[in-house]
């Protein structure tokens, strides 16, 4: 089993920036590949980006390209997910999943853990 907690979120004006953390504790001496998701009110729960266990290979969807940079401290066992440039349609709720393995995915349905997530919000 591996426990994810997120943290880092907040309540920012437009144009700001947030760093979320997402820390593994548990079973986490196995390679993991990480992904950030995002649910706003009445929606789905989506992809933000994603990260194999090097850290080399990445993912982001469309919406978050250029703004958004994924990254891992395997040492510290700890995803960050850096959001810059935020825009009000970036409210959501955020939370990290993790996959057992080297690969890296974008769909929810391919994750085994879940964080509880933390709230961003972005006014205008």
């Amino acid at each position: 089993q591996v426990q994810l907690v997120e943290s880092g979120g907040g309540l920012v004006q437009a144009g700001a920036s947030l760093r979320l953390s997402c820390a593994a504790s548990g079973r986490t001496s196995s390679s993991y590949g990480m992904g950030w998701f995002r649910q706003a009110p009445g929606k789905e729960r989506d992809i933000v980006a994603a990260i194999d266990w090097t850290g080399r290979n990445t993912y982001y969807a469309d919406s978050v390209k250029g703004r958004f940079t994924i990254s891992r401290d395997n040492a510290k066992y700890t995803v960050y997910l850096q959001m810059n440039s935020l825009k009000p349609e970036d409210t959501a709720v955020y939370c990290c999943a993790a996959r057992k393995g080297v690969g890296i995915w974008a769909s929810r349905v391919e994750y085994d853990y879940w964080g509880q997530g933390t709230q961003v919000t972005v006014s205008s």
